[in-house]
């Protein structure tokens, strides 16, 4: 497992397996050379509002466990530390450069997160380092659909909810009694909140 630090407590982890290693995946923008105007394209489609609702309903408390799922460049999870500095915050991502550009924006702001290149169908079980027992609640927030996805699947790195795939996938990785329990129909498509427990 690689790791890199900084004084702000800043690491990305790799804990993908070697059979991951060259599993595809679907970039932020659809195209890995796009990913520098992911943060321009998100603004300007109003993502922050819906990072700020999907924060609301998860009822993130001090010291909860956080796994950003799908965190691309991080601002689903400044949004969980913007509401609650005393959360525990792990984004994971199968994108090392968009892990990348999380790490220097969360060093620019001074923040401590813990940022993992993995698959959200394997949650680490200590969520990055963070270990769950002894804390009330574990949240994983999936991010937002890619501003550029195309709401029609185009292959298997191309995941929906049109089946609630999304409670079955925190199913399989330990997580109870998930159910949505809100959705908003953006401009991009629906995005759908999904809430679930998981054991300490």
């Amino acid at each position: 497992m690689r790791a890199t630090t900084a004084a702000t407590d800043v690491r990305i982890l790799d804990q993908r397996t070697p059979e991951e290693r060259d599993r595809p995946f679907l970039p932020g923008m659809g195209r890995t050379w796009l990913l520098p105007l992911y943060d321009v394209v998100t603004r300007v489609l109003g993502a922050r509002a819906l990072h700020v609702r999907a924060v609301e309903l998860a009822g993130i408390a001090p010291g909860h466990v956080v796994v950003d799922a799908g965190c691309g460049t991080g601002n689903l999870s400044f949004a969980v530390l913007a509401a609650e500095p005393d959360a525990r915050v792990t984004g994971l991502d199968p994108d090392h450069d968009a892990l990348r550009r999380a790490a220097r924006k969360a060093r620019r702001r001074n923040l401590s997160l813990t940022l993992v290149q993995g698959y959200a169908d394997r949650i680490p079980a200590e969520d990055g380092g963070h270990s769950t027992h002894g804390h009330g609640s574990t949240h994983v927030l999936r991010h937002l659909p890619r501003p550029m996805r195309s709401r029609k699947a185009h292959g298997p790195a191309v995941a929906g909810n049109p089946d609630n795939d999304i409670p079955a996938l925190l199913a399989g990785a330990g997580f109870d009694a998930a159910r949505e329990v809100d959705h908003v129909d953006h401009r991009f498509g629906r995005i759908t909140f999904v809430q679930a427990t998981r054991p300490a």
